[in-house]
């Protein structure tokens, strides 16, 4: 079975969509200036409500750059299960907040895909306990993900991570099928993929993109 993450939620009744969908991990993002930001207290209430009847998901704070402070107040106010470092985090910051958080909390890193020497460096994250595989940005792109943009899925065939990974870029209810196919994906992102404008959640795509993923 594909695990799935829906990402960049900021509603409840899409909280409570991917949740009745099946969804395995919610994502909350706490970047400025992304059309999916949603405050502390907006995560707090969203992960009380994801929470509330004690449902199998697990729930991810999606962070770029973030220091120790920053971490710390997203920590305190809503408990996330995982966070998602989606910058440009060194493996050194990586590997230190891995031991910072072991036992707590686990860490996603995003590593940014162009090319197989990208993915070539997925080793430099062994610290982590997933690697999330997104395309790398356009050059001067502010956003660092949910841009709905694919790298060449093929890559994966030749060299994928030795460490477990979640496939995400460019994947809708349409495209899940060739993303698995291609790729042997087991976990997916999506965030930009179940939206009827940015930022703005699709119930019903959501459900599609679940019910897509349990016909492969």
């Amino acid at each position: 079975m594909v695990k799935v993450k829906i990402c960049g939620l900021k509603r409840r009744e899409h909280v409570t969509a991917s949740l009745e969908a099946g969804a395995d991990w919610l994502g909350f993002v706490h970047v400025p200036g992304s059309p999916r930001e949603v405050s502390l207290a907006e995560a707090r209430d969203l992960a009380a409500h994801a929470r509330r009847d004690g449902r199998p998901v697990s729930l991810v704070a999606l962070l770029v750059n973030p220091d120790d402070r920053e971490i710390d107040a997203v920590l305190d106010a809503w408990q996330p299960d995982i966070l998602q470092l989606h910058g440009q985090e060194s493996p050194d910051r990586v590997a230190a907040l891995a031991r910072d958080l072991s036992g707590h909390v686990r860490l996603w890193k995003a590593l940014p895909v162009g090319s197989a020497d990208d993915l070539a460096r997925a080793g430099d994250y062994a610290g982590a306990d997933r690697l999330l595989l997104d395309a790398k940005p356009p050059e001067g792109e502010a956003m660092t993900g949910g841009l709905g943009h694919r790298f060449d899925w093929s890559l994966l065939k030749e060299a994928p991570p030795s460490m477990p990974w979640i496939l995400a870029g460019g994947l809708t209810p349409a495209t899940v099928g060739e993303a698995v196919g291609v790729t042997g994906a087991d976990a997916l992102d999506v965030s930009s993929g179940v939206e009827a404008a940015r930022g703005q959640k699709s119930a019903s795509l959501i459900s599609d993109f679940l019910d897509a993923t349990r016909q492969i």
